[in-house]
């Protein structure tokens, strides 16, 4: 569980494509330029169990938002018969049995049973215990690694594809997230730096090692919380943000408002109007629609520089193939569904250590409640 995946990952999958596997898959990594997906398919999942898929599964439940988002994008959504309470935000849900129970990471083993599914997709938010009752009661299950990256998160969509049989939709997902990403890439290359803080709510942020941390740097900013050595997710003191003095803003959803303290306030990002709100659904999960709040950070701290370099790719971008789905609105009204955790140690601004909540606003409601802090998101 405390294992992470790295870019190297995604590498291994590109040095993998020209062998036609029998199903063999190690260190949860997939095939990347398979079109076509083949059976039995192994995989060492991050409780490290050597799980197969003997056929292509008719009927998957998915135990996480980012899960459903991918196997939505990647043409999985009618093989799809169980999802947690906070997917409720992609279409189609309502009709498909809703496997949570109490709580975020509370899944009702029972429910997830009653689906008859043939294969379960984890993040690692799911306690192995609760994996561990999943497969005592026949099932097959797959726990995914925590993503640090926006390439683990290719890695990731790549696997699912190979898991579930939508392999050829997996790669052009991908291949459509790249295309964007090289985009901003390009467009960013040369311009200097914004400094940005990430605001979860309550002095809630994101530093470094977290995948939101990488796709601040993509977008063409600097993380002020890693610069002031904060880890995975915690709070920033006020005497932190005043040193940093970000440039802009960033909320991660409804209920990512930062706090309007003086601290705050006396910012160049509040002084200059530069506070933007970004999706959950967009940037809390490690999934494909994280290309959208890339693409929105870096029009917002890089205008012309993006402009530019998007007029260059129009004609490659009309041709990319698009996921099936749009882009979503910038806030929701299902914040819960936005919220996947991640279980890590992360050191605070002040030098304290601990175990945080993980992304987006349950990270606030959470510290707002005085609620246990939970470990590690996936």
């Amino acid at each position: 569980m405390r294992q992470k995946v790295t870019s190297v990952f995604a590498v291994l999958l590109l040095l993998a494509a020209g062998v036609a596997p029998v199903g063999a898959v190690t260190g949860g990594t997939a095939d990347a330029a398979q079109s076509s997906c083949s059976f039995p398919v192994t995989s060492t999942d991050a409780t490290g169990t050597e799980v197969t898929v003997e056929q292509k599964p008719e009927r998957v439940v998915t135990l996480s938002p980012s899960a459903a988002q991918t196997m939505w994008e990647i043409g999985g959504k009618s093989q799809v018969v169980g999802v947690s309470q906070y997917a409720a935000y992609l279409d189609g849900t309502d009709s498909l049995t809703n496997v949570s129970g109490s709580g975020q990471q509370f899944v009702n083993v029972e429910k997830v049973v009653s689906t008859e599914p043939d294969l379960v997709l984890a993040p690692n938010v799911i306690p192995n215990e609760t994996v561990q009752k999943l497969r005592e009661a026949g099932l097959t299950v797959y726990k995914f690694d925590f993503a640090t990256s926006v390439e683990d998160i290719y890695a990731k969509t790549e696997l699912m594809g190979q898991l579930t049989g939508n392999c050829e939709g997996a790669t052009e997902t991908v291949s459509w997230m790249k295309d964007r990403v090289g985009t901003v890439r390009e467009a960013v290359e040369n311009s200097e730096r914004s400094t940005v803080f990430i605001s979860q709510g309550a002095g809630w942020t994101a530093g470094g090692g977290t995948f939101i941390d990488n796709v601040v740097e993509l977008a063409g900013g600097t993380n002020v919380a890693a610069e002031a050595n904060i880890s995975g997710y915690g709070k920033i003191s006020e005497e932190v943000i005043v040193e940093q003095n970000p440039e802009w803003i960033v909320q991660l959803g409804a209920f990512g408002a930062y706090p309007e303290t003086e601290a705050y306030n006396g910012t160049d990002a509040v002084k200059q109007g530069n506070v933007i709100t970004v999706s959950n659904e967009n940037i809390s999960q490690p999934a494909p629609r994280v290309v959208y709040a890339i693409t929105k950070m870096a029009k917002a701290f890089h205008p012309d520089a993006y402009a530019e370099a998007n007029a260059t790719t129009t004609e490659a971008t009309e041709t990319t193939v698009e996921p099936t789905t749009t882009e979503s609105p910038e806030t929701t009204t299902d914040e819960g569904a936005m919220q996947e955790q991640e279980e890590t140690t992360t050191a605070t601004a002040d030098g304290s250590s601990g175990s945080t909540p993980g992304f987006g606003v349950t990270a606030a409601v959470a510290a707002l409640a005085g609620a246990a802090l939970l470990a590690r998101r996936r």
